[in-house]
């Protein structure tokens, strides 16, 4: 890790082929069944624009001080094997990073390998003190992946 940007990364392996994968990350209306942030706050609200799946969808969010909120626009789609996102936070701090979910066929499964990199602000730095951006949001990433599995194999 430079010291300009972080990178946080987790993989699992999904009972479920690339395609139907691909499928879920695309559609930010899914995101409610397996997101590990939906649960953050029950009166989240959620606005969908742009299109409704693929490249140019944008899912923005309002919640409370756990929820924050932010924006994720789909910048790049590659059927089956990767999806591209802009990820930005505005609150509780300003953030502009990139997430990418890349998926490659394991066995009758899919490796899903999830990647979040973004710059080393200021705001970052000063949490840095006491807790990295990857054990913040790397648990987040493990339960995330965690729920997809589980609403995909059922």
């Amino acid at each position: 890790m430079s010291g300009a940007t972080y990178t946080v990364e987790r993989s699992a392996v999904i009972a479920a082929p690339p395609a139907k994968v691909y499928a879920a990350l695309i559609d930010f209306h899914d995101w409610v069944n397996w997101s590990p942030w939906e649960e953050l706050d029950p009166d989240l609200q959620r606005t969908y624009s742009g299109s409704p799946t693929g490249v140019g969808s944008v899912y923005a969010w309002t919640g409370n001080r756990k929820a924050g909120e932010g924006r994720m626009t789909i910048t790049e789609a590659s059927e089956p094997a990767n999806v591209t996102i802009a990820l930005e936070f505005l609150k509780p701090f300003k953030s502009s990073n990139t997430t990418t979910f890349d998926l490659r066929p394991e066995g009758e499964g899919t490796n899903v390998t999830w990647r979040m990199v973004g710059p080393r602000t200021f705001m970052i730095k000063v949490m840095g003190i006491f807790k990295s951006m990857d054990s913040m949001v790397g648990k987040d990433f493990e339960n995330g992946l965690e729920r997809l599995a589980a609403h995909l194999e059922s």
